[in-house]
């Protein structure tokens, strides 16, 4: 089973068994607590149900324990949780305007974002067969990005405020959040041109709004304040030790930063310029969650990818104010957020390329350029989560699971848009048919070779590097599109 497994069998044990004062001191396990306290409460409401399947998965000395009915729980359980999602798909989809009148509804937009959103293959293959909880979480986001497109912004403010303390990942996407709640919710009216009426600024919003942050904040954070262990949550939040990226590298600028810094080294090795015998072997190559130092270029720190992050993340920032398009201009500005995060952020794990994919699916189906980006972004980032099921059993299902979620998305958006021009040019099409020799040499033919003893990381340092090469692409293009787009000022007004 996936170490998420035994992750999560840990906390329902420390939940259970524990006192409050104790569940963000508690180390037994490697696998500490480290998410926010509304999650910690979800496990020990799950502990109280998990009790009656099998007691002794809530040992906390059981480390690694598994057994027949613990397993049933846990995969049960996201099943369970998960009906959430669907209702949050229900209610995307309605948020839908069907301007294409299609007499099959295999082909209507609200149908193929409810497939694309459902049968993801990505939350498939992490929540069913890795094993986490992220469609209930996924699913508290895209229902309170329903609330917002419905206008129900008390509804929606709310949900998000919950979601940050389940898991705080999604920090990242408040920028989108905050500016779109004040421009569209504390502001009350636009002039003739689409710029703002300052004068229509409602305190009152503003108030409301700060009560529900505040409110859900103290409900989750105030026992910890008033036991005098804040910080400790804080620090288990937020392991900066852990290093710059994960054991394996997600697709991201770091990882291809990383590569640089690995062949700049392999050349001043062979060049002289280099002292061999100072040179660790292997110090971001070994399969360790830890930190290390770059050998060429420059070590980076946790203070440089926020800086970088802020930076990526400000121009879509920028646009959600000074060019208001509605929820569309949101989620643009939301997978922004995630994709900006994901791309310069500290430690970051590959499941999260999904905080942009959902969100981008709800673009997907509404303009041909944000369907070709989406396709782009989804097979990339679909493929990069292949390192996750590594046994030979499940190699077959992710690829015929990867295979059928593709050619559905291809083959639906592409009738969707059957009118307009291409969806990829050919250089974007040849670069996605690469991933198919890529995955033969990783799955097939590297195994067989000498090479697998020496160098066991270059399975997943290809991978990482050349999805890294088109999940960069789809987040500049994305960026162009928006940056350049043009918005009517009659839109803006609305």
């Amino acid at each position: 089973y996936s170490t998420d497994f035994e992750v999560h069998r840990n906390w329902l044990a420390i939940t259970h068994n524990l006192p409050l004062s104790q569940w963000y001191f508690e180390a037994t396990s490697e696998w500490t607590l480290d998410y926010p306290p509304f999650f910690a409460w979800f496990e020990y409401v799950l502990s109280h149900i998990a009790k009656y399947f099998d007691p002794q998965m809530l040992v906390v000395e059981n480390l690694n324990y598994t057994s027949r009915a613990t397993v049933y729980f846990q995969r049960l359980s996201v099943i369970f949780t998960d009906t959430l999602f669907i209702y949050a798909v229900r209610e995307c989809c309605r948020c839908i305007n069907e301007k294409r009148a299609a007499k099959d509804i295999l082909e209507k937009p609200a149908f193929i974002l409810a497939v694309l959103l459902l049968w993801n293959f990505g939350l498939l293959i992490v929540d069913h067969i890795h094993f986490q909880y992220n469609g209930f979480l996924f699913g508290l986001m895209l229902l309170s990005v329903a609330r917002l497109c419905q206008k129900r912004y008390l509804e929606g403010a709310l949900l998000f405020a919950v979601l940050l303390h389940f898991k705080h990942i999604y920090v990242y996407v408040a920028p989108a959040y905050g500016i779109y709640l004040l421009r569209s919710y504390c502001f009350t009216a636009n002039n003739a041109d689409g710029s703002l009426k300052w004068r229509s600024f409602s305190f009152l919003r503003v108030t409301l709004l700060g009560l529900i942050v505040c409110l859900v904040s103290a409900l989750s954070l105030g026992p910890f304040l008033v036991l005098g262990q804040l910080p400790q949550v804080i620090s288990r939040l937020f392991p900066f030790k852990r290093g710059l990226c994960h054991a394996y590298w997600a697709p991201n600028f770091w990882a291809l930063y990383n590569a640089m810094d690995k062949a700049l080294t392999i050349l001043g090795l062979k060049c002289n310029f280099l002292d061999g015998t100072k040179i660790p072997k292997a110090s971001m190559t070994g399969g360790l969650v830890q930190e290390f130092q770059h050998t060429v270029l420059p070590s980076v720190t946790p203070l440089a990818t926020l800086i970088c992050t802020f930076i990526a993340i400000l121009p879509s920032v920028f646009c959600l104010w000074f060019k208001p398009q509605g929820p569309r201009g949101f989620l643009q500005c939301l997978v922004l957020c995630a994709l900006s995060s994901f791309m310069f952020g500290w430690h970051v794990h590959e499941k999260a390329i999904l905080l942009a994919i959902l969100p981008l699916s709800l673009l997907s189906i509404q303009r041909a350029k944000d369907a070709g980006i989406y396709l782009i972004l989804a097979t990339t980032g679909h493929f990069s989560l292949f390192p996750l099921l590594f046994t030979a059993p499940e190699l077959p299902i992710k690829m015929l699971l990867m295979l059928l979620f593709t050619v559905y998305s291809f083959s639906s958006l592409k009738s969707l848009f059957r009118r307009e021009k291409l969806l990829l040019n050919w250089l974007e099409t040849i670069y996605l048919i690469q991933l198919v020799p890529l995955e033969i040499f990783c799955e097939i033919i590297f195994p067989l070779t000498s090479w697998k003893q020496q160098f066991p990381f270059v399975p997943l340092l290809l991978t990482s590097v050349y999805c890294a090469l088109g999940i960069t692409y789809a987040w500049l293009k994305l960026y162009i599109s928006i940056l350049t787009e043009r918005v009517p000022v009659r839109q803006k007004a609305e």
